[in-house]
């Protein structure tokens, strides 16, 4: 039996655009199988499990923040914007084309997944405006109209809030969360613990 990774995130976290590409390249050289779940993470995650919406924090909660995306954007060595224009922006539609993207063959969702990310934190285009979406669908080889149409579908909307809840009941509490064999491995910064697990 392969491995599989199970992947909770929101497209908006400055985290999990972080760490996209590096858990991306651990899993492929695994052979693992990733499962790609965005979840609601500022509306239902976080009020069930103690976490915050960043406007909410205290002061100086939002002033360490910022100084440890720079940390880590320049140890990674990663593009990113510390604060985007376009941030925060709701995510909803973004993580509901994501779950279409699944739809669209091995990798899809992956690869939109990392493209809105990079969208918001690299690029500081909007990633809560349709418009802005259908492009960087476009963008991806993906068909934004058909894939637009299904993340605004009532089915897309259940399986979204089913991921959440099914996040909810493992103990998911933040954004990235990676599951491998029932073991959380929260936040980009436990990626390698996340690796030395799968070369068990």
């Amino acid at each position: 039996m392969g491995l599989t990774i199970d992947y909770y995130f929101a497209p908006n976290s400055p985290w999990t655009y972080l760490g996209h590409q590096r858990f991306a390249e651990i899993a492929k050289a695994a052979g693992a199988t990733i499962k790609v779940l965005p979840v609601d993470l500022g509306g239902k995650v976080f009020p069930v499990s103690g976490g915050l919406p960043l406007a909410k924090r205290a002061p100086q909660r939002q002033a360490y923040r910022l100084v440890e995306l720079k940390r880590w954007r320049d140890f990674l060595g990663v593009p990113l914007t510390i604060e985007p224009k376009y941030f925060p922006y709701d995510s909803n539609l973004a993580s509901r084309l994501v779950i279409a993207a699944d739809t669209r063959g091995a990798g899809a969702a992956m690869r939109l997944a990392g493209a809105i990310l990079k969208a918001c934190w690299a690029e500081e285009r909007n990633m809560g405006d349709e418009a802005e979406l259908f492009k960087v669908v476009q963008e991806q080889g993906l068909e934004p109209r058909g894939l637009i149409a299904a993340a605004k579908s009532d089915e897309a909307q259940a399986h979204y809030e089913e991921l959440t809840e099914e996040a909810i009941a493992r103990q998911v509490f933040g954004a990235p969360t990676y599951v491998y064999s029932q073991e959380l491995f929260w936040g980009q910064d436990r990626l390698e613990f996340l690796e030395r697990a799968l070369q068990e």
